[in-house]
């Protein structure tokens, strides 16, 4: 199946604060993510934001995630997330501005299972792709279920 939806996040002013709070919940140690200056001196423009960070911009968005699961006839009760991987184009620092589009790339019926496929591209300030996420979303085939 062709692409069937798309959905656009508003701008993202990327924060040192998210930044910090994204690392430690994650238990991410390298000081790239906390100290500014360290950053800079490790050749990066500011505090780099870690592994994962565009799960932040998904659902911290103005546009958020839950607002394309709508446009999906989904809720999250609905979901399991079944998988999940990011292609790094470029770090992404305390101080970007980030945009990003995601679109459901296919959708596949396996009997009681429906699969979509999740494409998101980010791009910076200077509109250049920064980051790729892809994801699978797995849902119950209601009609299979109510069968």
């Amino acid at each position: 199946m062709e692409e069937t939806l798309r959905h656009d996040y508003a701008p993202f002013i990327i924060e040192r604060g998210k930044i910090k709070e994204f690392a430690l919940a994650l238990g991410v140690k390298n000081c790239i993510h906390y100290d500014k200056e360290k950053a800079i001196k490790l050749g990066y423009r500011d505090v780099v934001a870690p592994p994962t960070f565009g799960t932040v911009i998904d659902f911290w968005n103005d546009n958020h995630y839950y607002q394309f699961l709508k446009k999906l006839s989904l809720t999250p009760e609905d979901v399991l997330h079944g998988e999940q991987s990011y292609e790094y184009i470029e770090e992404i620092c305390a101080g970007d501005e980030i945009t990003g589009t995601v679109r459901n790339r296919n959708t596949k019926d396996k009997g009681d299972k429906i699969f979509f496929y999740l494409e998101t591209n980010y791009f910076n300030q200077h509109s250049k792709l920064v980051l790729i996420g892809r994801a699978t979303l797995v849902t119950f085939n209601k009609k299979e279920v109510q069968e």
